[in-house]
């Protein structure tokens, strides 16, 4: 038996409701291998006791099978999540972004539903409150910031080898976007996708911000968990849209979140309606089943976000539609309103 034995062998322990395993997530800290036994130190940041228990449960099944393993130890060192300022709970991240004094995720259980939209215009929205703020696309495989931005720039390096974001609307920007041509695909297996979402929290010079807004990939994968496991995250805004379809992964990426102690910050209903120009408004993908399913949920609603052609057409020519003044447009309006509840969440000093 040797350490590298043992940890190929703990592979196939995946973290609870992930399909990622421990060893990728760096939570085994040390392997000892004396003669008949072995030893296994984990360190764990949660609040939730079945995640530890699940873990040590696994390791002993998979060690325990080895022919001629002996004794095995596994010791679990569970480190309290810090609780998050404002009164909203706790989180499991690691560590603050320096330079960043609010991290917002904003996930979606599916795609599809306008969640980096919403990311956009959320973030443009807290800027024109006066704070300064960052957004970072975290979704690598299908990276929108860069087309939302009208940005097309590479990003450059600084003396200490950080990428230094690039800027438009008054955001720090990072996307990986950036880094791609036009039409090139991302292809990067679970690891590789890992490191460049840790390079982006924590390689970036962001330096000197107020929030840094997370644009997540949707769904509840190894992305998302990475980044919880990372950073502290303040606080997550789940959007969906109003048909139950989305609702149901809306209620996962809920869940998800609460199970890593992230604090719930609302649910966003986008898409909510259609106004004709004769003011009548259609409800294309129902109606309110956001309002419904965040009563149900026992989390905030808070906005919902009507679909129409100038939110479009703004967004794929880099500018998005939070830019127009929220008195002459209702989807304007209505992320501004947003924006005004998350700093009252979330206030800055």
């Amino acid at each position: 038996m040797t350490p590298d034995f043992i940890r190929e062998a703990l592979r196939q322990v995946r973290y609870p409701g992930f399909s990622r395993d421990i060893i990728s997530f760096g939570l085994v800290k040390d392997i000892r291998c004396e003669p008949g036994q072995v030893t296994v130190q984990i360190e764990i940041a949660t609040r939730d006791a079945k995640v530890p228990q699940q873990i040590f449960q696994d390791c002993h099944t998979i060690l325990d099978s080895l022919p001629d393993i002996g004794v095995v130890k596994i010791e679990i060192d569970v480190k309290d999540a810090p609780a998050a300022a404002g009164g909203l709970g706790g989180s499991v991240g690691k560590s603050s972004i320096p330079g960043v004094k609010r991290v917002i995720a904003v996930a979606s259980g599916k795609g599809g539903v306008g969640k980096s939209t919403v990311a956009a215009n959320l973030a443009v929205s807290l800027a024109a409150t006066g704070a300064k703020v960052g957004l970072c696309d975290c979704d690598l495989y299908g990276p929108s910031v860069a087309q939302m931005f009208g940005v097309n720039e590479r990003p450059m390096a600084n003396e200490q080898d950080e990428i230094i974001p690039l800027e438009a609307h008054g955001l720090k920007l990072m996307s990986m976007g950036f880094l791609l041509e036009d039409r090139s695909p991302v292809i990067v297996r679970g690891p590789m996708a890992t490191r460049y979402t840790q390079q982006f929290l924590r390689q970036v010079a962001w330096d000197d911000l107020d929030y840094l807004v997370l644009d997540l990939p949707p769904g509840t994968g190894d992305i998302q968990l990475t980044i919880v496991q990372t950073v502290t995250v303040d606080g997550c805004l789940i959007v969906t849209t109003p048909q139950e379809v989305a609702l149901i992964d809306a209620r996962k990426a809920v869940s998800m979140f609460a199970k890593v102690n992230v604090p719930i910050l609302g649910l966003v209903e986008n898409m909510a309606w259609f106004e004709c120009d004769a003011g009548k408004k259609y409800y294309l993908f129902g109606k309110e089943g956001g309002v419904r399913e965040a009563e149900a949920m026992n989390v905030p609603l808070l906005g919902q976000i009507p679909i129409n052609m100038e939110t479009r057409e703004r967004g794929d020519s880099g500018a998005p539609i939070a830019l127009v003044a929220p008195e002459q447009n209702s989807v304007s309006a209505a992320f501004h309103e947003i924006a005004a509840k998350i700093r009252t969440k979330l206030p800055v000093s």
